[in-house]
């Protein structure tokens, strides 16, 4: 200890006397370090960590085999089952000691206009004692709460909203919020470490799972979980759980549907997934995405311990003769290597704590960077255990990978030699640089990787951010309008909807309308199975008012649009796509060709004629292919219900006048309002940081390869300084002492761009499948990366070539 303790005040030493060169190499492990463990940590929170409830690893999750394939209405990201199946899982769920369903909802809270959604779920009785989460005030939702009125009476809240909405205040048994329009009591206050089972997301209110008396059977819209039995296996379960799945399909087989259709429901089988991590949006759509940017990360770090590596070198060639006077006065190699790997590991440590630190700014500004106003990211990145053994473990790698060699190099002169006043010679030896040039190839070929991925990300996201949708996105305003509380009866839906129409035409500023039951790039669809003529397949559906071509800038190619005789009494009729005429028609004429769809519950086998045709759009999003399409008028929706989408053309912001107008007429209507082009471009998030990190880290990679190949010529000409001054004294010219210092970089810089262009086109094909409209081998990305490295090369390159051409031979000779 004490030796070590020494070893320690003479780094210490050691670099207050290179206070710039600390500096630099300080920071730079520190942006490295940090930058590797916010990802981590993202990681972590995303992936790796447990909720934090009693014995995760007891949780699995039951759900079908593969999904549902289509069958059915899937409503919402974790929906996985019916009810009718959770009520039969109730009865048969052996390899369990508890079961329950949850599913995420929104629920509007205030009065009248003043009504906005938050987040909500929806949770069975034994939701929060099966998960042993206990009350922070008051009481949880129990089995006794559930009812089939499916009207809210009471909710328990989040402790956060307590604290921000409630003035965490005790409760008394009389606290009411307004839930849906309603009077609400609040019973109780969840833990505030509890924040769901979706990692990434958060809930406001929790409220009893209702069993309404016509239970939908052909919708999923729960997730239903467990704590396995002492013993079971999640293989086990599964089993289990698959033998019993023909019962519990023939008790809910969903009427309305073709035999073909039910012989798909009833081939389902059932199950069991660990859930001990929950379940993640975030984890489905960044995992990737996360992995990718810690191997970035990675290669940034590995090209910063180059640097430092070179630094660390040029330092130990200039100490030769204080190693070799101290060898020769009877210090051991041994002593003298652990010194230097203490002045590595000081930086190392000095470095990882400052990148710990770093990490948690980084870490807050990704989940910023994801999040969005509707959308707001809730993430736990504290600082654990396994976040403090990555850091550790990245500060010990980078310590060897730029401490060793410089170390074994300091130390491993002969006395004899390095004594010598001509120790450097008149023309240094190339095994000297040997180390130094290996280490700056490898900076130019990951700093390629690094920028061929930068430029792929960033044109891909490009190409996104400018493909064409076939639709007008700027200037429209997509409202979503709700009328429950009008207690209108079903069949007055229709009318009152063309009554919102028309008032909000009226507004000033609105230039058009049109109502729609599907939001186009936004991700949500409706598939029909269909038959038109002999072929057999299926197509999205829409249904939407008159003028909605118009509104939303969609051209007709033959044919005529959805109109105002187009009503509930008159033949049924549709619009097409061109994909839908080359699937379906195989191209030809589609006016007057008849479409039969499959029967689903509430939307009975129908016969539509084809009226018209459209060019290809978009459709869920921007980043998939143009499916069929149809569109249907939207007074022939066979299910319609007190609530509409509302697509707004205007050339103002029209949500205030229309809000006003709305509520003076309307007061019973809720409205919610968000520019539509803004909630595109907010479904581009994954795409944005990938464009935005590694835009920023292949800058990084190019500026530290600069730095890098400056200070390998630098020190290789100061080592030269001798040799150019012969070169000079018998004759060569200022260019020829450039040119000779340019072959050298030049040729670095080849052999470098040739390993990494290898590199690149093998890392590329790991990431194409984040691309947009790029191949991974894109040859524009691959040389416009090379002709930029290139120019960073020359211009780092050529700094210190010109400085050694200026060399005074006199001054040169008389060195030393």
């Amino acid at each position: 200890m004490t030796v070590l303790l020494q070893d320690l005040r003479y780094a210490i030493r050691q670099l207050r006397l290179a206070p710039a060169f600390a500096l630099v190499a300080i920071m730079s492990l520190a942006l490295g370090i940090g930058a590797n463990t916010a990802i981590f940590q993202l990681l972590d929170a995303v992936r790796l960590r447990s909720l934090p409830i009693h014995d995760p690893k007891e949780l699995a999750e039951i759900r079908i085999v593969g999904g549902n394939k289509g069958f059915g209405i899937t409503n919402g990201p974790y929906a996985q089952l019916t009810r009718p199946i959770w009520q039969q899982i109730q009865e048969h769920h052996e390899p369990f000691s508890g079961v329950f369903a949850w599913s995420p909802q929104y629920a509007e809270i205030g009065r009248g206009s003043d009504q906005h959604p938050i987040s909500a779920i929806e949770v069975s009785g034994n939701f929060f004692s099966v998960l042993g989460i206990r009350p922070w005030r008051g009481r949880l939702i129990e089995p006794e709460d559930e009812n089939g009125a499916c009207t809210i009476s009471q909710v328990a809240v989040s402790y956060s909203f307590w604290q921000s909405q409630m003035g965490g205040r005790e409760l008394t048994g009389n606290e009411t919020l307004i839930v849906e329009g309603r009077p609400v009591q609040v019973i109780g206050v969840t833990p505030p470490g509890f924040l769901g089972l979706s990692v990434g997301d958060s809930f406001n209110l929790a409220f009893p799972l209702c069993h309404p008396k016509e239970l939908r059977r052909e919708v999923f819209d729960i997730s239903v979980m467990g704590r396995l039995r002492p013993g079971w296996s999640t293989e086990r379960a599964s089993a289990q759980m698959a033998a019993a799945s023909p019962g519990i399909l023939e008790a809910t087989t969903p009427a309305g549907y073709s035999s073909q259709a039910i012989q798909q429901y009833l081939r389902y089988q059932f199950g069991v997934y660990p859930a001990a991590g929950g379940v993640s949006f975030l984890r489905t759509q960044y995992d990737t995405s996360l992995w990718l940017l810690l191997a970035i990360t990675a290669l940034v770090l590995l090209i910063a311990c180059a640097n430092l590596a070179n630094l660390m070198l040029a330092r130990a060639s200039v100490r030769e003769r204080e190693f070799a006077v101290r060898l020769a006065l009877g210090a051991s190699r041994g002593r003298l290597l652990r010194q230097s790997l203490a002045e590595s590991g000081l930086l190392a440590l000095v470095g990882t704590a400052l990148g710990v630190g770093l990490a948690q700014l980084l870490s807050r500004l990704l989940i910023w960077s994801l999040s969005s106003e509707d959308n707001a990211i809730t993430l736990v990145t504290s600082t654990d255990w396994r976040v403090l053994l990555f850091a550790v473990s990245v500060a010990a790698l980078t310590c060897v990978v730029f401490g060793v060699a410089p170390a074994l190099r300091s130390t491993s002169a002969q006395p004899v030699t390095a004594m010598k006043a001509g120790g450097r010679g008149m023309t240094a030896g190339r095994e000297r640089f040997s180390m130094q040039r290996l280490l700056v190839v490898a900076q130019i070929s990951v700093s390629l990787v690094l920028l061929v991925g930068a430029l792929l990300f960033v044109r891909s996201f490009h190409h996104l951010m400018t493909v064409d949708t076939g639709m007008r996105e700027r200037g429209i305003t997509l409202a979503f309008l709700g009328f429950t509380d009008l207690k209108l009866s079903p069949d007055r839906y229709q009318d009152f909807k063309r009554d919102l129409l028309s008032e909000v035409r009226s507004v000033p500023g609105v230039l058009d309308a049109a109502t729609t039951t599907n939001v186009p790039l936004l991700g949500g669809s409706w598939t029909h199975n269909i038959r038109v003529v002999a072929a057999e397949g299926s197509s999205k559906f829409t249904w939407v008012s008159p003028d909605y071509f118009k509104t939303m800038g969609i051209p007709l190619q033959a044919g005529r649009g959805i109109i105002e005789t187009d009503t509930a009494t008159s033949p049924r009729i549709a619009v097409v796509n061109q994909a839908f005429i080359r699937q379906f028609l195989g191209g030809a004429n589609p006016i007057g060709q008849t479409l039969r769809t499959s029967p689903e519950p509430q939307y009975p086998a129908t016969v539509y004629q084809i009226v018209g045709v459209i060019p290809d759009t978009k459709y869920n999003d921007v980043r998939g292919g143009t499916p069929p399409m149809a569109f249907a008028p939207d007074s022939q929706f066979p299910a319609p219900g007190p609530w509409t989408a509302m697509m707004i053309y205007s050339n103002t912001s029209p949500e205030t006048a229309i809000k006003s107008k709305l509520s003076a007429t309307y007061p019973g209507v809720t409205l919610n309002f968000t520019d539509f082009q803004a909630d595109v471009v907010g479904g581009l998030k994954r795409e944005r940081l990938l464009a935005m990190l590694s835009g920023f880290f292949g800058a990084l990679a190019a500026l530290l390869a600069m730095i890098g190949l400056y200070g390998v010529i630098s020190y290789m000409i100061e080592r030269r300084r001798n040799e150019i001054g012969v070169r000079v004294a018998l004759g060569a010219n200022r260019g020829q002492v450039l040119f000779m210092v340019m072959r050298e970089a030049g040729r670095l810089l080849l052999i470098g761009i040739a390993i990494g262009t290898l590199l690149s086109l093998a890392a590329g094909r790991g990431a194409e499948a984040l691309l947009f409209g790029l191949k991974p081998n894109d040859p524009i990305s691959l040389l416009s990366a090379i002709v930029l490295l290139s120019a960073i090369a020359a211009l780092a390159s050529f700094l210190p070539a010109r400085r050694a051409a200026k060399v005074d031979p006199m001054v040169a000779l008389r060195y030393e």
